[in-house]
């Protein structure tokens, strides 16, 4: 990819833990093949500051009119109530904006609920919370609903709200942060708690 900066979508009451592994992956030195490639910009509807479900206060670096397909790499849209209220709908529009000219947009949880109603989610294999979840959107794409934590197709990442880090992984690989043995080697660390795959090149552990 030619550019380099990742734009995460915030907003009052975001369920800020959905995209914490994913961002954690975008910054971290270990597995990466090309450390400081990406860049993560925060976008909000407005400049003023807005405060996570888990009460952190987020100062955006933009606002979400201002994020252009062609200036990013993705558009993380993470989880939150405001979805399940029809809320958010610049974003969504700026998502619709993104998979038109081919460029990729991950989303959690509550934000899968939103792309369901618009339609991104009608012809694309995808996943969410639970089926009974989207099908109440009255979307038409429930025979490309799969029981998986994450999936990836065409251009458009989703996820489980209780799959933060499967999230991560689908977003590392779009990106393509690392090989897809350091990739699943990152993902075990996280998911299994032990530092044994990780640590079997000396070098890496000193």
């Amino acid at each position: 990819m030619e550019n380099c900066t990742v734009h995460l979508f915030v907003f009052d009451g975001m369920a800020d833990w959905e995209a914490a592994f994913a961002l954690a992956s975008i910054q971290d030195s270990q597995p990466q093949m090309n450390l400081g490639q990406f860049s993560i910009t925060t976008a909000a509807r407005y400049h003023t500051p807005i405060t996570t479900l888990g009460g952190m206060r987020i100062l955006p670096h933009m606002t979400i009119d201002e994020v252009f397909p062609a200036e990013s790499s993705l558009l993380i849209l993470p989880g939150g109530p405001a979805w399940e209220m029809c809320g958010n709908f610049e974003a969504l529009e700026r998502a619709h904006a993104f998979v038109e000219e081919g460029v990729p947009v991950a989303a959690i949880g509550a934000a899968t609920l939103a792309l369901a109603r618009t339609g991104l989610l009608d012809t694309r294999l995808h996943t969410s919370n639970d089926s009974t979840y989207l099908a109440n959107s009255g979307y038409r794409g429930a025979r490309h609903y799969r029981d998986v934590p994450a999936i990836s197709d065409r251009k458009v990442i989703t996820a489980s709200g209780n799959a933060p880090l499967e999230f991560a992984h689908e977003i590392s690989r779009q990106l393509r942060l690392a090989s897809s043995s350091a990739l699943a080697t990152w993902a075990a660390l996280r998911k299994q708690g032990s530092p044994s795959r990780f640590c079997a090149a000396p070098a890496r552990c000193a």
